[in-house]
């Protein structure tokens, strides 16, 4: 008894390459959800703005890159420092404020109030935010504890970590869909 396999060195060639079409579905994946976890993060810190320039909101960016080991790596930031004060909070403020913090994340609070030289702010600290003004030798100063955590970048991750896995099935799909054909 003999028999004949037709196409098993077509299948053979399209198997060698699932290890590619695979690795670009898991990059396109991988930059879906870090566009996802960025519009979660600028929606969270639109929300919580009262007084703002928008600043702070245009600095989110996201990129999706392969590093020296060959990972696929997302992620999201702000290069902006407010962003840390907000996403965590300063002084006894922050410290007493609840936050969801990520694992290993332990910040360190200042202890002792500070002052903000009023000529140095755009606004009125005091009448926005109820920061007390107070005069020193003739100049003014906001007195401050600090302000409590506002997470808008943890929250989002948590949040997109929800919808990765679809991202990935879908992409898996698209993927090996046109890449097996």
């Amino acid at each position: 008894m003999s028999f004949e396999v037709k196409g098993l060195d077509k299948l053979k060639s399209k198997l060698k390459t699932l290890p590619s079409v695979l690795n670009e579905a898991a990059y396109q994946a991988t930059f879906d959800t870090t566009e996802q976890i960025q519009g979660y993060a600028e929606s969270n810190l639109a929300s919580g703005m009262k007084h703002a320039t928008g600043e702070l909101l245009g600095s989110v960016k996201n990129e999706t890159v392969v590093d020296q080991n060959g990972n696929i790596v997302g992620r999201v930031w702000s290069d902006k420092e407010q962003a840390l004060y907000r996403e965590f909070g300063t002084g006894k403020n922050g410290e007493e404020s609840k936050k969801d913090l990520p694992p290993g994340i332990q910040p360190v609070y200042t202890q002792t109030p500070w002052f903000i030289p009023a000529d140095k702010v755009d606004i009125d600290l005091e009448a926005v935010y109820g920061i007390p003004k107070i005069t020193i030798q003739g100049v003014d100063f906001y007195r401050t504890n600090g302000q409590p955590a506002r997470p808008w970048l943890y929250p989002a991750v948590k949040e997109g970590e929800k919808d990765a896995p679809e991202f990935f099935k879908r992409r898996v799909q698209e993927e090996l869909k046109r890449g097996l054909k």
